[in-house]
């Protein structure tokens, strides 16, 4: 029986690392990559995956260190879905050949990730989608759309749920890939959102031939390996655990104690139980990365970004009030394509703006008050007449 890991054990891997890589001086990919090889990316993942075997909560350990002695970062908001969506989904599905080839790259950010699921007749019921994979030969044959792609625009792969057995009920006949977003027949076009920029994104897909090798998962079996990644999708987005008045908590709260001339009692008592509301937040997303080194996320991560939804919404429209005239104006109404989301660096308006869309990524709140309801509460179920009707006798 090997012993445990102790903080001690992974600060002298740290300063071994930096012994042999000296941030100062050493080539900002070369580092990461050297911190992936020595296990100290994600320290729980198995070793020779960028981790250690160790237990997950020391992982903040290892990140204040490497953080103190000015180690890069691999600019996680960059590259959020690979490391919050499939890396997760590929450790637990992936062959070995599948994890080694594509978990490093994904880690470093030499490779960036989206995530191919929604589509224009099949978002909140995912289950519905039409996008066929057709089997050829040792390679699938894929054509449909997706929908509401974050970083398409900048993507190398994406993880994919397609139709592979339209004959059988839609909850049985979904297949996960790989894709490759460079290949023939895929295109990205951008979605303009309410902000002026195309964050998001529409893919089309017409004859993508995808190797069977990039398959996740059995044939079949797409809806299981799909919910290992939208429990995962929604602990990235909600589950958090920022600081004390960390996010917009922290931007209102201080614009409250910069403006005295803004108080009124009215104001006060929202202003105080939206925090209370945001502490209340944090302290359950802590207790939800505790929960988190027992194993895979369950549905409490449902409850974590309908919460997060609300409370973002919540406090940008208070910001705007505070704000009175000037709140809706900011700087840049432009067509951009940002490589990702920055809510803390922009204007009132721009948050105000972005935040509704907080309720429909990752999960509408009206399907995560479902899951709450059914998985958390042990209510009945809403009756379903699709459940057992092959996907192919669907109205559409």
């Amino acid at each position: 029986m090997t012993r445990p890991f102790t903080e001690e054990d992974l600060r002298e891997r740290v300063r071994a690392l930096l012994a042999a890589h000296d941030p100062a001086v050493t080539d900002r990919l070369e580092f990461l990559r050297a911190r992936f090889d020595a296990g100290l990316a994600w320290i729980h993942y198995p070793e020779g995956l960028g981790g250690l075997g160790a237990p997950r909560e020391l992982q903040s350990v290892v990140d204040a260190e490497l953080e103190a002695a000015g180690a890069p970062d691999n600019n996680p908001h960059r590259i959020g879905i690979g490391l919050g969506m499939a890396a997760p989904t590929i450790l637990r599905f992936g062959t070995p050949e599948q994890r080694k080839r594509f978990l490093r790259p994904l880690w470093t950010g030499e490779e960036v990730w989206c995530q191919l699921f929604s589509e224009p007749g099949a978002g909140s019921d995912l289950a519905a989608l039409g996008t066929r994979a057709v089997p050829d030969g040792d390679d699938w044959v894929v054509t449909g759309q997706k929908v509401w792609t974050s970083v398409a625009h900048i993507a190398r792969f994406a993880i994919l749920v397609t139709r592979t057995d339209p004959d059988v009920p839609k909850h049985r006949g979904m297949t996960y890939f790989i894709c490759d977003m460079t290949d023939p027949g895929v295109e990205v076009r951008p979605l303009r959102q309410i902000t002026g920029e195309a964050e998001f994104n529409e893919v089309f897909l017409s004859g993508v031939r995808i190797p069977d090798a990039h398959r996740l998962g059995e044939v079949g079996e797409g809806w299981k390996v799909a919910q290992t990644t939208l429990m995962n999708e929604r602990v990235a987005i909600g589950g958090r655990a920022l600081p004390r008045e960390g996010g917009l908590a922290g931007i209102v709260a201080n614009t409250w104690r910069e403006h005295p001339e803004l108080r009124t009692p009215e104001l006060r008592e929202r202003l105080l139980r939206l925090w209370v509301e945001a502490e209340a937040m944090r302290l359950a997303a802590v207790r939800l990365q505790q929960e988190l080194t027992a194993g895979q996320p369950g549905p409490e991560g449902s409850a974590m970004k309908l919460g997060f939804a609300r409370l973002q919404q919540a406090w940008s429209g208070f910001e705007v009030e505070l704000a009175g005239e000037d709140g809706l104006r900011y700087d840049d109404w432009t067509m951009t394509r940002p490589e990702k989301v920055d809510m803390i660096g922009r204007e009132p308006g721009y948050r105000y703006l972005r935040a509704k869309g907080n309720s429909i990524e990752g999960g509408t709140s009206e399907v995560l008050k479902n899951i709450i309801a059914e998985r958390v509460l042990g209510l009945p179920p809403e009756p379903r007449t699709d459940k057992d009707i092959a996907w192919k006798d669907l109205p559409r």
